[in-house]
């Protein structure tokens, strides 16, 4: 991602678009808002995810501040992921998201399609 010189220049909602672009983010950030997590139960959670896709988008997440991935020395060797500090910042964002989409899903004929339908519960 190219800098910019002066932080003014910056739109905040192209900001936020960058940081949860890609299809499995912010599921993964939803479930990481209720507790730390395994990757075999973030896995279990978001089938639809390929690992090298699910092992990417928590990279990404990591460079980008809102996800720590914290190693344990141990065998077999444990890896377990948490929000950050910032990352717990963007609860409340998570939380209003779930509320549009229930409003969304009570107020339209369009269905969110199958993707979304076993991904999580907003409840």
């Amino acid at each position: 991602m190219a800098k910019i010189q002066n932080r003014e220049e910056i739109c905040p909602v192209t900001a936020v678009q960058r940081l949860i672009a890609g299809k499995w983010k912010i599921v993964i950030l939803w479930h990481l808002s209720h507790k730390t997590r395994r990757f075999n139960e973030l896995q279990k959670l978001l089938p639809e995810v390929s690992r090298g896709v699910l092992t990417q988008q928590l990279r990404d997440l990591e460079r980008d501040g809102l996800v720590h991935r914290e190693v344990y020395k141990e065998v077999p060797p444990k890896v377990e992921y948490s929000l950050t500090e910032i990352g717990q910042s963007f609860i409340p964002v998570l939380d209003v998201i779930a509320k549009w989409g229930k409003y969304y899903i009570n107020n339209t004929r369009l269905s969110p399609g199958p993707d979304l339908a076993r991904t999580g519960s907003a409840d």
